[in-house]
């Protein structure tokens, strides 16, 4: 049965997306064009925005308690994040322990193809085993195989144009239920509580070759099936101190103050674009092209990162084509 808790949740995300997509982000498409860059910078500021909702609608309406143990992150680092997972939603629960280090602005997610499919752990991990016979692996309860090509290949591509500090092996884990689907935050079923151990490795201690980086990444894995049978078998805690080594960029009551904030705007904001629709037929008008022109771009390109994309590659062409003539002038 459906909560009036899941409904609220799933009605809020929803409306405050869609009216964020037309008339937050809408009115500064233009500058894709212009500015990629800039765009980028815009638009990460604007998601970022709406990340803080689910942050504030799952500890401040849903009740969950988040605890991060550790080494946690350092400000302004270049990292790339790997994460196990027990659920589906992990990926938008890990929004949860970012808001707390100032991460949630820059930070991007590649998933498994499979998480998107497949309904539940249980299924993803029949598929894991299947993966762990194939190649000659053990078998593990906890976690799910890596796959390591993908991880190998963006930790590759980071180095080459030096873009890379750290990576960070982050361990998640729910002492007590663990939804595993959309359909189960529906009806109510929300993580009472969200640990997540971290642990930060500098570049320079990780593995170049391709063969060693797919091998340290198998190690991680090895490590989070050992940590999370402790923590399921033992006391349910990653830590005995509870906090990470690393404290948090924002104390406790700067994230009270953004879930509040969040929850304020995100409840006012899509009320105020109804009634903007309402009154007046420019918003109508503007509300209907914004529609058409989503729809268009999606059947036609595949999605607005693939234009985003290619002007990030015309401008990187021209400004190559630039530096060359400057340089024999």
């Amino acid at each position: 049965m459906v909560s009036w808790k899941g409904m609220y949740f799933a009605l809020a995300l929803f409306l405050g997306s869609f009216f964020g997509s037309i008339f937050m982000l809408g009115p500064f498409l233009p500058l894709m064009f212009i500015s990629p860059a800039w765009y980028r910078w815009i638009t990460d500021c604007i998601v970022a925005t709406w990340l803080t909702l689910p942050v504030a609608l799952l500890e401040m309406v849903c009740g969950a308690k988040v605890v991060v143990t550790g080494d946690g992150f350092v400000p302004g680092e270049r990292s790339v994040i790997i994460m196990n997972h027990r659920t589906r939603m992990d990926w938008m629960f890990l929004w949860n322990c970012l808001l707390r280090y100032s991460y949630l602005r820059l930070e991007k997610i590649c998933l498994k193809s499979s998480l998107k499919s497949i309904p539940g752990f249980d299924n993803t991990k029949a598929r894991s085993n299947e993966f762990a016979e194939k190649n000659g692996l053990k078998k593990y309860e906890y976690v799910l195989h890596p796959r390591t090509t993908g991880f190998t290949f963006v930790v590759e591509r980071l180095r080459e144009g030096d873009n890379l500090d750290a990576i960070h092996d982050i361990t998640v884990a729910y002492p007590q239920n663990i939804p595993q689907t959309e359909k189960h935050l529906l009806k109510g079923n929300f993580p009472k509580e969200i640990h997540f151990h971290v642990q930060r490795y500098p570049i320079e201690t990780v593995p170049t070759s391709k063969e060693e980086l797919q091998l340290w990444c198998r190690q991680r894995w090895e490590e989070k099936e050992e940590r999370l049978r402790r923590f399921y078998e033992g006391g349910r805690c990653f830590s005995a101190a509870g906090q990470g080594i690393v404290p948090p960029c924002k104390s406790e009551l700067r994230v009270l103050a953004v879930k509040c904030a969040s929850l304020l705007y995100w409840t006012a904001f899509p009320l105020g674009m109804l009634a903007l629709l309402y009154l007046y037929s420019f918003a109508q008008w503007y509300f209907a092209a914004m529609i058409v022109f989503f729809v268009v771009q999606q059947k036609i390109f595949g999605g607005l990162e693939l234009i985003e994309l290619a002007c990030h590659q015309y401008f990187k062409k021209q400004q190559k084509f630039h530096d060359t003539k400057v340089k024999i002038n």
